[in-house]
């Protein structure tokens, strides 16, 4: 398989650990999220979600690095789902990402 990308194809930033919520569809125990705010993808996401769903909702670039496929998480503010991210330690929390804004 090839390597597992640890930065964001859309802006660079390095993409954090982020737990899956339990309840959640996915199978996975976590994904590597893009958290930039500024990131084109998350940027471009409030738009085409009101456009195609009228949803004030965005989306968060994704990798699953048990396969190495790419997914979007969907948002509904530039700090939902942040709770989720672990840090290299293992701690929940606002980790690795937040730096990168």
């Amino acid at each position: 398989m090839a390597d597992i990308p640890d930065t964001c194809s859309h802006c660079g930033s390095d993409l954090s650990k982020w737990l899956v919520p339990d309840g959640a569809s996915w199978d996975d125990e976590f994904f590597l999220v893009c958290f930039n705010n500024e990131c084109s993808y998350y940027q471009r996401g409030w738009e085409w979600m009101m456009e195609q769903y009228n949803q004030k909702a965005s989306y968060r670039f994704a990798v699953n690095p048990n396969n190495g496929g790419t997914l979007m998480i969907p948002v509904w503010s530039d700090e939902a789902t942040r709770e989720m991210i672990v840090d290299h330690e293992g701690t929940i929390g606002e980790g690795k990402g937040e730096e990168d804004e």
